[in-house]
């Protein structure tokens, strides 16, 4: 053992090392050997390691040595600042202990905390606070707990590499130096994962001042395999009865042998959609293993976390609410499906398991599909080596300098404008907020009525509003509603859905995974926020709508992808075999060699130019475009958002995109060519991407989304609920608040979370400048089409699309339609849709002057043979006269349309009249707007 490791212990009082016996620590872990010696110097520190190596302990026992030695405090000593209040039922247990023998209060407050509680706290402040940064807003505002607060000489912040990339952390930091004006100066410290620039998340938590950082290396710790299951006789077998195809049952029945190999494993999956599809498979399986999620209810979670704990389950199937430390006892394996798409997440994940000491953390990446494999190698590789993202700080979130002056003028009661903009600045996300800024944010909130702004004394002052606009905000967190899941045959709650999955994409007739079942949506309840739903038996055939979000692969795990495509395919293209160059690469990236292969399949035969990090191919086919990139999720994002608004306007119409971390897939009208796209690479100033960008950011749902939750933090919008809002609604608000602070914010978060402005001008000055080479095909290739199959939920076979639009084609061809001559106005048949004929008339008068109706529009025949008309008849009359002219001059392509549910002459004209490759365009145009009309039939009825 080192000096440092000897000292450890010995820096602390006698009453700690006597209780330290007790509790049975004999030896300090690495991160209290070096930590505790300038903790119990009073220094600041930041100490970065994995769940599970004592981490609390660390920071606490030099905190609680501290306050047992002080004998003149009387309100709370130290504050336990925690992001998630599921923590703090872990920690209580430890601390509570401590507390106990030492002789001191320990006492947890946040937002569930009984009012008797809260009041015994203020009368009676703990020595130990445990808490989290929206508890501490409020506590701030309190009287008596301001009084309390005065002696804080110690802040515990855990999980602070959470925080750090978050605006819960920026208001956090704010609320630090706001209690520093109470308190005085007190000894910050900082407990993290894994991170790539600790120094940077040691200034966010100090200040800007800086802190030692002692870190634990656990790249060396870390044992990664990479697997892509071989699929079986057995997994053959077992594709019938799990409902899928044998390669996700060869996934599954992997999986199940790992946890039968191991005691206690964890299955991370990286969306709850997954770990719902995973789960229902496990099901039938009969794996002895719970499922973990942020959308089910805080009972169920804390039933599977304790029934793993007590070794009653097997195996837990999580998502990132596992990543955060809850305490489920010994782990000794992690499983991610599919690539962690993050170092972070994978060292984060795997670090969970084999804490007992000196054990190497072991873990388990299975991979689904080409892309995948590679970026799993890439990721373990750099995971090992230490290579992890840096936190992406929030810098200058206007929406929480909005929060934390209504928080400053809260505290005191009022406060000079330039007082609080002193106290804002010192904050290290605020440290270079703009004056001018800052008044324009003040002026907001004069103007809402949040604030009252003494524009003469240059103070700012509570009113009526202030106290209502905080206690609403105390979190930074955006205020979306959360659907209850309803089984529509029993009452029975399924589980729960996000506002942004509702108003994006819950309609009648969606289907969807929850609780390991496949179920239909039947009803939207906006008012009771209540989805009903009922379940389907058999999901054979069935597709869930909803596929989740993605996790962004960052633009380094994507060129090391690029790197391995480049150095094995120049292998392949030389002339090597594929199980020799697999080999080679499996012995730099420590992985089997079948797996690698897996992972080449797609170079193997590639004969265009190569897409690597050093070389982007457009390849071009008919009306698709894709520009292979490798450089993540970011980048593509930003590159793709220009090509398709410049493509766009140089088409006079709307370019469709998708992009992952290795292409940008575009459709683009018939007149646009591969010239077109080279040019506007080749001639696009990177200094005008940014304006390019937010040019195309005006049209954006996300933006509009993104602008109402803003708006709302600001005291704008009193009460925003997504559904409710008509995306006519949303255009207004995005043009009402254009010029505005609001704007700039909503405008900033989408920059910060999705985009990467200057990562991408690099990559055009570099295309431009022949530094990246540029290369064009006229074919699709294995590469280009292999994004295609990426990110597929489990439940979506191949075909998907296709036998969703054999369906909608079937459907309609044997829905009954009304044919009646609007020439003689005598005739009129019922008849399938597949009996009409290419161009129906009349046989007793011969016209073609045939209207396609409802089966159920007796009622507009009556109107059309009418002598005289009310104004309702006259609307039906005009409508059928309108239905007639498209049959007329489209024959039966029109009745089709036109039998569609909900989809009138207006629509069903704009449907025909779209040019179209195939026929399975003109179905698919069909399903888009009868899903519209059920979105929106509760305006019509």
């Amino acid at each position: 053992m080192s000096e440092t490791g000897v000292a450890a212990f010995s820096a602390l009082g006698d009453q700690v090392r006597t209780a330290l016996s007790e509790r049975g620590f004999s030896t300090p872990t690495e991160p209290q050997r070096e930590a505790i010696p300038p903790l119990s110097d009073g220094r600041d520190a930041l100490v970065v390691a994995p769940t599970g190596t004592g981490k609390t302990e660390t920071a606490m026992l030099p905190v609680l040595d501290s306050l047992v030695e002080s004998d003149d405090r009387f309100g709370i000593g130290a504050l336990y600042i925690t992001p998630l209040r599921a923590l703090n039922r872990d920690m209580r247990e430890r601390l509570e202990w401590w507390g106990e023998t030492l002789g001191l209060d320990v006492d947890v407050r946040h937002g569930d905390t009984t009012d008797y509680q809260r009041q015994k706290q203020a009368n009676d402040p703990p020595d130990v606070l445990v808490t989290t940064p929206e508890t501490l807003q409020a506590m701030l505002t309190g009287s008596k707990l301001r009084t309390a607060l005065e002696d804080v000489d110690h802040v515990v912040v855990d999980e602070v590499h959470e925080l750090a990339a978050a605006k819960r952390g920026a208001q956090l930091t704010v609320g630090l130096e706001r209690l520093r004006e109470l308190s005085g100066s007190f000894q910050r410290i900082g407990l993290s994962a894994t991170v790539g620039d600790p120094q940077e998340v040691g200034r966010f938590l100090t200040a800007g001042r800086g802190c030692r950082v002692v870190e634990v290396d656990i790249g060396s710790r870390l044992s990664i395999d990479v697997v892509h299951p071989e699929v079986t006789d057995r997994d053959e077998r077992l594709s019938s009865e799990l409902v899928t195809d044998a390669e996700t049952a060869s996934h599954v029945r992997f999986i199940d042998d790992l946890i039968a190999d191991h005691e206690s494993v964890l299955v991370f999956v990286n969306t709850r959609q997954t770990a719902e599809a995973l789960g229902s498979r496990f099901k039938e399986l009969g794996t002895n293993l719970g499922v973990h999620h942020g959308s089910l209810s805080k009972e169920a979670r804390i039933d599977v976390e304790d029934g793993f704990k007590r070794g009653e389950l097997d195996a837990l199937l999580c998502t990132s609410s596992m990543e955060l430390g809850i305490d489920v006892g010994h782990v000794d394996h992690v499983v991610q499906y599919g690539s962690p798409r993050q170092v972070s997440r994978l060292v984060q994940r795997v670090g969970r398991a084999g804490h007992r000491r000196d054990q190497v953390s072991s873990g388990t990446v299975v991979t689904t599909h080409a892309d995948d494999t590679l970026e799993a190698l890439a990721i373990a590789r750099q995971a090992r080596n230490g290579d992890v993202e840096p936190a992406e700080i929030h810098d200058g979130s206007l929406d929480t300098v909005a929060n934390q002056i209504a928080g400053l003028v809260m505290d005191t009661g009022e406060i000079r404008a330039m007082e609080a903009y002193r106290v804002l600045t010192r904050a290290y996300p605020f440290r270079d907020l703009p004056e001018q800024q800052f008044k324009a944010v003040v002026q907001e909130l004069a103007e809402n009525n949040v604030v009252w702004l003494d524009e003469e004394r240059d103070t700012l002052e509570k009113r009526r509003g202030t106290w209502q606009y905080f206690y609403q905000n105390l979190s930074m967190i955006p205020d979306e509603a959360t659907y209850d899941v309803e089984d529509v045959a029993s009452g029975d709650q399924v589980g729960t859905l996000d506002e942004r999955f509702v108003v994006n994409f819950a309609t009648p007739g969606e289907v969807f995974v929850q609780r390991g079942e496949m179920w239909r949506i039947t009803n939207i309840d906006e008012e009771e926020e209540v989805v009903t739903v009922s379940p389907i038996e058999d999901p054979a055939g069935e597709v869930p709508s909803w596929t989740g979000s993605e996790i962004p692969v960052p633009k380094a795990v994507a060129q090391e992808v690029g790197e391995l495509r480049r150095v094995a395919g120049q292998q392949l293209q030389d002339g090597a075999p594929i199980d020799a160059v697999a080999s080679h690469v499996a012995n730099r990236y420590d992985a089997g060699r079948a797996t690698v292969e897996t992972g080449l399949e797609q170079l193997d035969g590639h004969e265009a130019p190569l897409p690597d990090d050093g070389t982007v191919l457009v390849e071009f086919q008919g009306r698709e475009v894709v520009v292979n990139a490798c450089y993540g999720h970011k980048v593509n994002e930003t590159l793709g958002r220009v090509l398709s608004a410049l493509l766009g306007q140089r088409a006079g119409s709307s370019v469709a995109m998708e992009v992952d971390p290795y292409r940008i897939e575009l459709e683009v009208p018939r007149q646009i060519t591969a010239g077109d796209v080279i040019e506007v690479v080749e001639e696009t100033d990177p200094d005008h991407l940014t304006a390019l960008v937010e040019l195309s950011l005006k049209n954006a749902d996300a933006l509009k989304f993104k602008l109402a939750q803003v708006a709302t933090k600001f005291g704008s919008l009193k009460r925003w609920r997504g559904r409710g809002s008509t995306e006519f609604g949303r255009d207004r608000l995005l043009a009402a608040l254009e010029d505005t602070p609001m704007y700039e914010e909503a405008l900033r978060e989408v920059r910060h979370e999705d985009l990467a402005l200057a990562e991408t001008a690099d990559l055009l000055a570099a295309l431009q400048s022949g530094e990246v080479a540029l290369e064009t095909v006229g074919e699709r290739t294995p590469i280009g089409l292999g994004g295609r199959s990426a990110g597929r939920e489990l439940l979506s076979p191949e075909n998907a699309d296709a036998s969703v639009i054999q369906t909608v084609r079937e459907r309609i061809q044997e829905d009954r339609v009304i044919l009646a001559c609007l020439h003689c106005k005598e005739w009129d048949r019922r008849q399938q849709v597949k009996r009409v004929r290419d161009q129906p008339e009349c046989p007793q008068c011969g016209s073609t002057r045939i209207a396609a109706l409802n089966p159920w529009a007796d009622e507009v025949l009556t109107a059309v043979r009418a002598s005289e008309r009310d104004e309702e008849q006259e609307k039906m009359t005009e409508r059928a006269y309108r239905s007639a002219s498209l049959v007329q001059s489209h024959g039966k392509r029109a009745v089709l349309a036109l039998a569609a549910r909900g989809v009138g002459p207006h629509n069903a004209a704009r449907i025909i009249n779209r040019l179209r490759e195939d026929e399975d365009e003109f179905y698919r145009d069909i399903l888009r707007q009868e899903r519209e009309y059920a979105r929106t039939q509760s305006f019509w009825d």
